[in-house]
């Protein structure tokens, strides 16, 4: 049956804070579009990448079956041999997108646009690389427990992750959307929802 953590989307955004910039590095779930790991740096070097899966290893490791794939674009850090060969060990598949398109990794893209539009405000009042991280963590966690979303039966991340597992819709009095109708085979919201 298709579920969570077979699918799993990973990248690298730039955020400029008083004249700086902050490097994030996600792993999102395509399927729940949960955050499911994420590393703050103030350096591009390859270690943050490979911090953001060893989090995800240590989070969610006995959720990730030998075939779950991690899809990224063809950036350096994801062609570095430290990133295959941490991924191999594990027994993770790697996916990345077509050269020079963006389109291949579009739920990660628009993570990073929508998020980038809702901190940007107080992105004015960071001056240290510790606030900057401060914030992200906070809207990370905002976003995976309480960004509620249409295509995912207008539930949060989390929310939604918890009703795959149980079946139970948390929403009393609420009509499911017919593409969150959950079945034996549940099939991915991404291709599933339409309106």
């Amino acid at each position: 049956a298709y579920g969570p953590r077979r699918i799993l989307l990973t990248d690298i955004t730039y955020i400029p804070y008083d004249g700086k910039f902050a490097y994030l590095s996600t792993i999102l779930d395509a399927y729940t579009k949960q955050i499911l790991a994420w590393q703050v740096s103030s350096s591009l070097e390859v270690d943050f990448v490979l911090a953001t899966v060893r989090q995800l290893l240590e989070k969610h490791g006995d959720e990730l079956y030998s075939d779950t794939l991690i899809h990224s674009d063809q950036g350096c850090h994801y062609t570095s041999h430290s990133y295959q060969d941490l991924l191999r060990d594990r027994k993770l598949r790697q996916s990345m997108s077509r050269k020079g398109n963006c389109w291949d990794n579009a739920c990660q893209e628009s993570f990073f646009g929508h998020m980038k539009d809702e901190i940007k405000d107080k992105l004015a009042g960071c001056h240290s690389f510790d606030e900057i991280r401060s914030l992200l963590d906070e809207q990370i966690n905002y976003y995976n427990q309480n960004r509620y979303q249409w295509k995912l039966a207008k539930l949060s991340p989390n929310e939604f992750y918890e009703y795959w597992k149980s079946g139970d819709y948390p929403l009393k009095g609420v009509h499911v959307p017919e593409c969150a109708l959950m079945s034996d085979q549940a099939k991915p919201v991404i291709s599933a929802c339409k309106t």
